[in-house]
C-alpha cells in the first residue's frame, strides 16, 4: 500500500507514527526508495527523513504474507493513501 506524507514527520509526528504501529502484532516494514525500515522503530522511522509530498510504501517481511489492515495508520491526520 503506497501513501504520501502531508507534512514532515519529526520528533512528535514520528512518535505517533511508531505508537499506532505497535498496535498491530504484525512486522510492518516501511519502504522509502531504497530504505526499508520496521514501522515500530522511531530510529528506522526518523532516519528515513520524511518530508511532505514523500512517498512511502508498507510492506510485510514475504511477499506471500497479506498486508494486515492499516486504518490506524492511515488514518493518521499526515498520512493520504494514495494507491
Amino acid at each position: 500500500m503506497k501513501v504520501q506524507i502531508k507534512q514532515p514527520v519529526f520528533a512528535e509526528t514520528a512518535s505517533l507514527f511508531v505508537q499506532t504501529a505497535n498496535l498491530y502484532s504484525e512486522t510492518i516494514l516501511v519502504k522509502k526508495e531504497h530504505w526499508v525500515v520496521d514501522a515500530k522503530s522511531l530510529l528506522g522511522i526518523l532516519a528515513l527523513s520524511l518530508q511532505n509530498g514523500d512517498i512511502i510504501e508498507f510492506m510485510t517481511e514475504s511477499e506471500n504474507d497479506k498486508l494486515p489492515d492499516l486504518t490506524k495508520l492511515t488514518e493518521l491526520p499526515f498520512i493520504e493513501v494514495i494507491g
